[in-house]
């Protein structure tokens, strides 16, 4: 079979069937509320020497953000069994890094059942090469805001109360992503590959697209911007935070500015598939490669490796 063919496991959300499905064979209906409302969530994983890393982390993220869209509570052993098998089928055909998206939506309007799929697939060359080469960023307030005095809001985006205001899909990984594409497509229009997000009121860096930010500062200290409310907590940086505490490095959650960006030794962008790229220029300003460039990549790596 073509390598770069997609591997496709349906997951029946209330038990039953895990099947392999055919990817040159259609799988969403017309009425199925991903396509018509975007009414669902996402989860994407790094699949690296034949596993998914950081596996308990997006577990946690999708149930909580299942909990957030009142769907059914997923069943946590049928998703673990179906990626398990499509790691093993992908493990055979290579043993390159690859991409698993789990896929959960309201469903069918006219039979008000979820569906729910993953796919595999190789990691893009446009992956490849921002790890090696890392991305030109440009930042910008995000075009809303969120009201962080709505009830709920604090706990939802740390993954407390399964109840928070309930107009609210904020810390939910929705798959409503298309003013974060539409940012991408804007940014690439003018040969950057990347956006920060900025608060349009007080200047405070918020995340990437579809990334967290990192920053590495002198004396072994690695910080991001403080998560909750307007920022979705990042399963890669939790992981290279709780990692790199043990190996003697100091991280915190601070508020920063664009200035804090600019007059750190390096700022990277973390996410479950990219991993690390290093922010090689802001807004036009350059920055220069750090001397420990090598050591913040092994240690990001190494992270998503210590489960």
């Amino acid at each position: 079979m073509d390598s770069t063919s997609p591997i496709i496991y349906v997951v029946e959300p209330y038990g039953g069937s895990i099947r392999r499905h055919n990817s040159a064979l259609p799988l969403i209906y017309w009425d199925d509320a991903a396509v018509t409302r975007g009414d669902g969530i996402f989860e994407t994983l790094l699949i690296r020497d034949g596993h998914p890393a950081n596996l308990q982390r997006h577990l946690d993220r999708f149930r909580a953000s299942a909990r957030l869209m009142e769907l059914p509570e997923p069943i946590v052993e049928d998703w673990i069994t179906a990626t398990r098998e499509a790691v093993s089928e992908w493990s055979q055909r290579s043993d390159e890094d690859a991409t698993c998206v789990w896929t959960y939506t309201r469903g069918r309007a006219s039979t008000g059942r979820p569906s729910a799929w993953l796919t595999l697939t190789p990691v893009s060359d446009t992956v490849l090469r921002q790890r090696r080469k890392g991305v030109k960023v440009m930042t910008s307030p995000r075009g809303f805001s969120i009201d962080t005095s709505l009830p709920g809001v604090e706990e939802a985006t740390e993954g407390g109360s399964p109840r928070p205001a309930p107009w609210l899909t904020v810390g939910a990984k929705t798959l409503n992503y298309a003013a974060n594409m539409a940012a991408l497509r804007y940014a690439r229009s003018r040969g950057l590959d990347d956006v920060i997000y900025l608060d349009p009121g007080t200047g405070r860096v918020l995340e990437g697209a579809t990334s967290t930010v990192i920053t590495v500062r002198a004396g072994g200290k690695l910080r991001t911007p403080v998560s909750g409310g307007d920022i979705l907590p990042g399963t890669t940086q939790a992981a290279l935070f709780d990692y790199a505490e043990t190996h003697g490095w100091r991280c915190k959650a601070k508020e920063m500015t664009v200035e804090r960006l600019l007059d750190a030794d390096s700022v990277w962008l973390v996410s479950s598939v990219r991993v690390a790229v290093r922010v090689t220029e802001i807004d036009g300003v350059k920055l220069p490669a750090p001397d420990n460039e090598d050591e913040v990549r092994e240690l990001i790596n190494a992270a998503l490796g210590a489960e």
